[in-house]
């Protein structure tokens, strides 16, 4: 079997890279399994913090392949959306570094992640539209969460290419980057998250995304309970702070 996604961890990141340039990285059947073992595999690395989701050969993702689909291909059996991967629950942080296009599947993965950072050329949109081929990993879902009912329709309805500088207008992108840089970029981002104490950047994590959806009181409820089975971390970093550390910003994430 042929490796169309790699995984590799420097200093507490996990970079899975789909590779399959020859096809703009669209997702097959195969590279779709590969990718749900390699997000899995990060999931359970005890010397992974963060992670960090990119494609080669300057394209991130062009979706599904649609070769795999002509063929007959269906969701029968793929009991973790089309692509593989998108009914996971992944419990770190993850990060897209996206160059060129990010378009059909392949923006519904970077919705996968926490956070995107992209090129300046970078494209985003869903494109499938225009065959008629229904979003089924998560883009009705994680894209309306994201930039709003009104913005993600117009995306969904009229599968018009969306440029970086507008997806970031939009919150689609948290940070726009020279093209070429992206998973520099994405890396750094990630490396300052690895440097915080890991249980509050996890169990705040948990609390946003079961919170969504939740009135206000059981949003606050679901915060507490996190905010309980965490607080041994936030006493040792008071005393910390007690002793000295941090102080006058220092250790304050900048870009």
């Amino acid at each position: 079997m042929s490796t169309n996604v790699r995984y590799d961890v420097t200093d507490s990141v996990a970079v899975l890279t789909i590779d399959r340039h020859e096809r703009r990285n669209a997702v097959d059947r195969e590279t779709g399994e590969q990718l749900r073992d390699a997000l899995v595999r990060f999931d359970a690395d005890a010397a992974a913090a963060v992670g960090v989701i990119t494609g080669s050969g300057g394209t991130f993702c062009a979706g599904v392949d649609l070769h795999d689909l002509a063929a007959g291909a269906s969701l029968e059996g793929r009991d973790t959306g089309f692509m593989g991967y998108s009914h996971l629950e992944v419990r770190k942080p993850l990060i897209a570094a996206v160059e060129g296009h990010c378009v059909a599947g392949g923006l519904e993965l970077a919705l996968f992640c926490d956070l995107r950072v992209a090129g300046d050329g970078a494209v985003f949109g869903l494109f499938q539209r225009r065959f008629g081929i229904p979003l089924t990993d998560g883009g009705t879902q994680r894209l309306p969460r994201i930039v709003g009912l009104g913005r993600a329709l117009e995306m969904i309805h009229t599968g018009r290419a969306v440029d970086a500088e507008e997806a970031h207008d939009w919150g689609l992108v948290n940070r726009v980057v020279e093209d070429g840089t992206a998973l520099e970029a994405a890396v750094e981002m990630a490396s300052g998250i690895t440097a915080f104490p890991q249980q509050t950047v996890r169990t705040d994590r948990r609390a946003v995304f079961e919170g969504l959806g939740e009135s206000l009181r059981a949003g606050l409820a679901i915060e507490s309970w996190w905010g309980t089975h965490s607080m041994e971390t936030g006493r040792e970093g008071a005393k910390r702070f007690v002793d000295g550390e941090g102080r006058h910003g220092d250790g304050v994430f900048e870009h």
